[in-house]
């Protein structure tokens, strides 16, 4: 594995009675794409900020490049940031925008030209150099704001809500161009976000915060199928979360009990659970269908359809099991079999597909 390009080591952080931040740890590896997510007021903000020099940790260290950086100002870090809001200057030109941080190190006119022509070409605006920002697009107002950042090379770009501020089907469009333009560059970006869908279609790795805490790190698909705890599993997506009363050890497979009743299978792991404190199983893995299938590696319950919402290309059917359980189904609308609401009905899934979760 590559030297890690930043390190955030047991960084705390607390506004007066209030903890922010707790011992948090981190490695961020060269041309990464980090996401840290988490909802309001997980710290994931208060940890960007401190990166970037605008907040004073109260203790812990930010290295660059093996370099502490945590007292030198912000100003003086090989690291820029790119804000929701795009902090962009109304008074100048989008060439003038793109090349401030140039003319304040004093780079060289003819090289400030050049760089901000390869940025315009860049971010697909070459033309627009006499343009002013209101007279810009949200996205195109974003890519300016990037352009900004990227033009001065830093080692680090730190992306505040960036796409935040627009509307859905340009946040998706932007998602893509946001990605491109990062792979392209090879350059190590480090985003902040609550939105799961945006991080796991974007990121290298996330970190899942909450409560001032990393509470896991790793690529989306093993945060979303391999979840630490109950919290991650449910910040990452629909799953349906049942308490457990209790579970044994068999063979290969756990024999789980739910607090309502229903006994179900989880495949063994090579260690047992620390906090065990239920299962989690996602609505998409899940069968749906009025007959009882003969198979013998899936967990099945019978129940009733509660509920059917139509959601475009999927159906979302509620079913409250025989023993009280209620589960989340999510079907394709393309299969013409799904029971109607108030009918008898069976579910199932596999095995491995049973999460076994701590609290």
């Amino acid at each position: 594995m590559k030297k890690p390009i930043l390190q955030i080591s047991s960084i705390s952080k607390a506004f007066d009675d209030v903890v922010a931040l707790d011992n948090v740890s981190e490695s961020i590896q060269p041309g990464e794409f980090f996401y840290l997510l988490g909802p309001s007021g997980c710290g994931k903000t208060t940890l960007l900020r401190i990166i970037s020099g605008l907040t004073e940790p109260d203790s812990g260290q930010i290295l660059l490049d093996g370099k502490d950086v945590s007292a030198i100002p912000i100003h003086k870090r090989d690291i820029h940031t790119v804000f929701q809001q795009y902090a962009l200057f109304p008074h100048l030109s989008v060439f003038e925008n793109i090349a401030f941080g140039l003319k304040m190190k004093k780079v060289s006119a003819d090289q400030i030209k050049s760089r901000v022509a390869d940025m315009l070409r860049l971010i697909e605006l070459t033309g627009f150099e006499d343009r002013k920002p209101n007279t810009l697009s949200g996205g195109q107002q974003q890519r300016v704001a990037l352009a900004r950042a990227l033009v001065n090379q830093p080692a680090v770009v730190l992306l505040d809500e960036p796409l935040g501020a627009l509307d859905v089907k340009l946040r998706k469009a932007m998602q893509r161009e946001l990605r491109q333009i990062q792979r392209k560059l090879g350059a190590t970006f480090i985003c902040v976000t609550h939105d799961q869908e945006e991080a796991m279609s974007m990121a290298d790795r996330i970190a899942v915060m909450n409560e001032g805490k990393i509470l896991q790190t790793g690529t989306p698909e093993a945060i979303y199928n391999e979840p630490s705890n109950e919290f991650v599993a449910g910040f990452m997506g629909d799953i349906n979360l049942l308490g457990a009363e209790s579970f044994d050890a068999n063979d290969a497979f756990y024999s789980v009990k739910t607090r309502s009743g229903d006994n179900v299978k989880a495949v063994r792991q090579s260690s047992s659970p620390e906090n065990f404190s239920g299962i989690g199983i996602r609505p998409e893995k899940m069968k749906i269908g009025a007959k009882s299938p003969e198979k013998t590696n899936c967990n099945i319950l019978s129940g009733k359809v509660t509920e059917s919402v139509f959601s475009g290309s999927f159906r979302t059917c509620t079913v409250k099991t025989t023993a009280g359980d209620e589960l989340r189904v999510i079907v394709r609308d393309t299969d013409h079999h799904v029971p109607e609401k108030g009918s008898e009905c069976f579910v199932w899934w596999k095995f491995e597909d049973t999460m076994l979760l701590n609290s």
